[in-house]
C-alpha cells in the first residue's frame, strides 16, 4: 500500500451510523479484526485490553438499547431497525493489569475500523454507552471496565468530509438527501508552529 492508498483508507474510515443490517459479517472476519487490534502499540506494553465479539442478531438486539448515537443530530435516536449494526466488538480494560488504559483503547479501536474499512465495512466508536446495563446484560466480570463499543456493518449511508474556514463550525449534520457531512478544521488551523531553542541551549 502506498501513501495515497493509505490516505484514501483513512478518508473512507468515517463514523458510520446506518448500516445494511441484513448483510452479516462472518465471525472469522471479526476475529481477524481483534487480532489486528491486539498487535497495536500499548503504553509500557502492558496490554490491558480484552475484547468480546457480539455477533448474533439476538445478541446485537440485546446490546442496542444500551447505546447512544450522534448527539449532534437532534431528534435522531439512532439507526432504525434494518439499519442497525450487524456486529459489535466490546473493548474492555482488564483492571487487574492496569487501572486506566490511557490511549490504548483509541489506538485499538482505530485499528479495528481501518481494518474494517479495508474490507468494505464501516463502523463507529461508541463511548456514550450504559456500562452498568451492558455489564448486567452480558455478565461482564467486575474487573473488566468498558471504555468503548465498536459498532460494525456494511454502511448504508454516505459520509463526506469538508474543510471548514479557520474558526468555522465543526458540528456534523445531515442534508435533505440524508448525506452525512463531517466538517474538518483546515490544515492551516491545526498545524501549529513552535519555536525551539538553539541546539544545545536550554532554559
Amino acid at each position: 500500500m502506498d501513501a495515497r492508498e493509505f490516505e484514501d483508507l483513512v478518508i473512507r474510515n468515517r463514523s458510520f451510523r446506518r448500516f445494511d443490517q441484513a448483510r452479516r459479517i462472518p465471525y472469522q472476519t471479526l476475529v481477524d479484526l481483534v487480532n489486528l487490534a491486539r498487535r497495536t502499540p500499548s503504553a509500557g506494553n502492558r496490554q490491558p485490553l480484552k475484547y468480546a465479539i457480539i455477533h448474533s442478531p439476538e445478541d446485537c438486539a440485546r446490546l442496542f438499547p444500551h447505546l447512544r448515537w450522534a448527539a449532534a443530530l437532534k431528534g435522531w435516536n439512532g439507526p432504525a431497525e434494518g439499519e442497525r449494526p450487524a456486529a459489535y466488538i466490546l473493548i474492555f480494560c482488564d483492571t487487574r493489569i492496569l487501572k486506566e488504559p490511557g490511549c490504548d483503547q483509541g489506538i485499538a479501536a482505530q485499528t479495528l475500523l481501518l481494518g474494517a474499512a479495508a474490507q468494505g465495512l464501516g463502523g463507529c466508536m461508541l463511548g456514550a454507552i450504559d456500562r452498568n446495563k451492558i455489564r448486567a446484560e452480558f455478565s461482564v466480570p467486575e474487573d473488566l471496565e468498558i471504555p468503548l463499543v465498536v459498532a460494525l456493518g456494511v454502511p448504508a449511508e454516505k459520509c463526506v468530509l469538508e474543510d471548514t474556514p479557520v474558526g468555522g463550525d465543526v458540528t456534523y449534520y445531515r442534508d435533505v438527501q440524508s448525506v452525512h457531512h463531517v466538517p474538518k478544521r483546515p490544515l492551516a488551523e491545526v498545524l501549529v508552529e513552535v519555536t525551539l531553542p538553539p541546539w544545545g541551549v536550554y532554559p
